[in-house]
């Protein structure tokens, strides 16, 4: 979503729209908030991948939560901010739907980590010191999770995790919001390898983050981000190798280069996760920063080739 809105080349005013004009902060940057004032710009970007061949399509609610939205100094409009998104999604996704009925599309309720982590200090000097609380992120959360399912969301994506107690917090505010409403739809959990240690930001290995997430009742578990395909690779089969439940990833185009661009293109993405696939260790297969359309394109195209991963023996 953010490398496709980069595209549009967007100014404040476009953040702003009529609503937020006399807002006190600088909104540009804020990619959520255009679900309220570009609403065209996000249902636009969805169709893309959807044309491209895409099954699922998360909302554009990354940093959706009260949380991340105290930044801009819009909090009050969280709730709002993810329904509204959700809704954007499931209209995209109805319409492709519909013209395809054998290809039925699906609404990914997007969590992100939120910019605060409840188990790293900030401060150099206070290693006790926590900017937030697990109570903060899970009231956070549940906020978030209510507008994306009162909006339409057919799945909850907690995701891109470099902290699992902030993923904890989610997971708790998630199952406090079924008990309370009654209804239930599918979670998935995607966590993000920082770098070559393997490890989670948080020093997590890929079996303790797995055993950490293990008690909720998950659809999927997987990595994202901060890696490219081939650098991801051993990690997620230690991952598919251990898991009970289905298997999810979405790297990177790649790395970044010295100015935080995305330069591998479809054909070598392709090429990189190819290897899943052959060794069957996927069961939904997606890409995260600097993936376009035409990635999409080439890998659902692989894809459809080959049979999803089987849960090992033992572990179903």
């Amino acid at each position: 979503m953010g490398t496709m809105i980069q595209r549009y080349k967007l100014k404040e005013e476009d953040f702003r729209g009529e609503r937020f004009i006399d807002h006190p902060d600088d909104l540009q940057g804020n990619n959520d908030l255009l679900s309220l004032t570009r609403p065209d710009i996000i249902q636009a970007i969805h169709e893309e991948y959807l044309e491209a061949g895409a099954d699922l399509v998360e909302t554009n609610t990354f940093s959706g939560t009260s949380v991340a939205q105290a930044d801009y100094g819009l909090e009050s409009v969280v709730y709002e901010l993810n329904k509204r998104s959700a809704e954007i999604a499931k209209t995209a996704t109805e319409k492709f739907t519909k013209q395809n009925p054998d290809k039925p599309r699906f609404v990914i309720g997007s969590m992100g980590p939120t910019n605060k982590t409840a188990s790293i200090s900030p401060e150099v000097t206070d290693p006790a010191f926590r900017a937030t609380t697990f109570d903060e992120l899970a009231a956070a959360y549940k906020e978030q999770a209510r507008g994306l399912m009162d909006g339409g969301s057919d799945v909850l994506l907690v995701e891109t995790i470099f902290d699992t107690l902030n993923a904890k917090a989610a997971l708790y505010a998630i199952q406090e919001l079924y008990d309370e409403t009654g209804k239930q739809i599918p979670i998935m959990v995607s966590g993000t390898i920082t770098d070559a240690s393997g490890r989670t930001l948080s020093g997590q290995t890929v079996e303790a983050f797995l055993i950490s997430v293990s008690h909720a009742p998950i659809l999927s578990v997987g990595f994202n981000c901060a890696l490219g395909a081939e650098q991801l690779f051993p990690y997620l089969k230690e991952l598919s190798n251990r898991s009970p439940f289905y298997i999810s990833a979405y790297p990177n185009a790649g790395l970044p280069n010295e100015f935080g661009e995305y330069d591998q293109g479809p054909d070598e993405m392709t090429r990189q996760v190819k290897k899943y696939l052959d060794e069957g260790i996927v069961n939904i297969l997606g890409g995260c920063c600097g993936t376009t359309p035409n990635h999409i394109k080439k890998m659902a195209d692989l894809a459809a080739r080959y049979e999803p991963r089987k849960i090992p023996a033992g572990l179903n």
